[in-house]
């Protein structure tokens, strides 16, 4: 993995307006990060364990608005992400396939980063495969082919399609951390502080 290890700040922006704040912490083997508004107890959590060939091999999140809370827990096992979804007093049960690569994203800033790095690292500049997502609203993990490429010749700036029809224009530092990530529909993370 080619991902520097440290805290990053992010502030979220669409049309001008700070629609949320995420700190993210990588270590060697562990993401913490949180995504919350500006002004509302809302929060979306997420702890991922991260196995040594830099892929996610287990990652709980946590949703909370107001009283309402969601959990959820995954384990990459074998070729699928299987876990569960709890909320009030139902618990689902769900199963997804991971892609030839395995990679996961848990919706914050930093797992787009590391599927990055992997790329980066495979010598790649041009990348599609499947994705096991999970949605910070619902917390359900479901399997979507995404893409990515270099813009161009600097290595910098990428282009991400999560899904068909959105697209993300990413550019990182050296150390392959996220400086801004804008999507098409007018949300741009931008790195505060690291």
């Amino acid at each position: 993995m080619t991902l520097a290890p440290g805290t990053c700040r992010y502030e979220i922006r669409r049309g001008g307006e700070i629609v949320a704040f995420e700190e993210e912490t990588l270590s060697e083997n562990r993401i913490v990060g949180v995504r919350r508004p500006p002004e509302r107890p809302d929060r979306y959590q997420v702890e991922a364990d991260i196995n040594p060939d830099g892929t996610v091999g287990r990652v709980a999140v946590r949703y909370s608005r107001g009283p309402f809370v969601r959990n959820a827990n995954y384990e990459a096992a074998d070729d699928f992400l299987r876990g569960n979804v709890s909320a009030l007093a139902g618990r689902t049960v769900i199963t997804t396939k991971l892609g030839r690569y395995r990679e996961v994203d848990a919706d914050l800033v930093i797992f787009r980063a590391l599927t990055i790095a992997h790329i980066r690292a495979r010598g790649q500049t041009r990348w599609t495969g499947r994705v096991a997502s999970i949605d910070s609203n619902t917390l359900v993990a479901t399997t979507n082919k995404q893409s990515c490429r270099r813009a161009g010749d600097d290595p910098h700036k990428w282009v991400y399609e999560p899904r068909m029809g959105d697209v993300e224009e990413i550019e990182i530092n050296d150390e392959g951390i996220v400086v801004e990530r804008r999507d098409n529909r007018g949300t741009v993370a931008r790195l505060v502080g690291d």
